[in-house]
């Protein structure tokens, strides 16, 4: 792999932060659809594991 095939390090005027160039073989725009709707959630409450009841109950010590 030559220098050149490699992501650089661009700086970003006015900002402490930097970015990236896109990795060399890749699309740098998002796909729109790549979330799994069965992963479940925040946003799907209807789903329960084995320990969910425990950990609503389980409540932080400095409460």
């Amino acid at each position: 792999m030559s220098p050149t095939d490699r992501q650089r390090v661009e700086r970003v005027p006015g900002s402490r932060r930097v970015k990236l160039t896109p990795a060399p073989g890749t699309d740098a725009e998002p796909v729109v659809g790549d979330e799994d709707p069965d992963a479940g959630g925040a946003a799907d409450a209807g789903a329960s594991g084995s320990n969910d009841e425990r950990l609503k109950r389980d409540v932080p010590p400095h409460y």
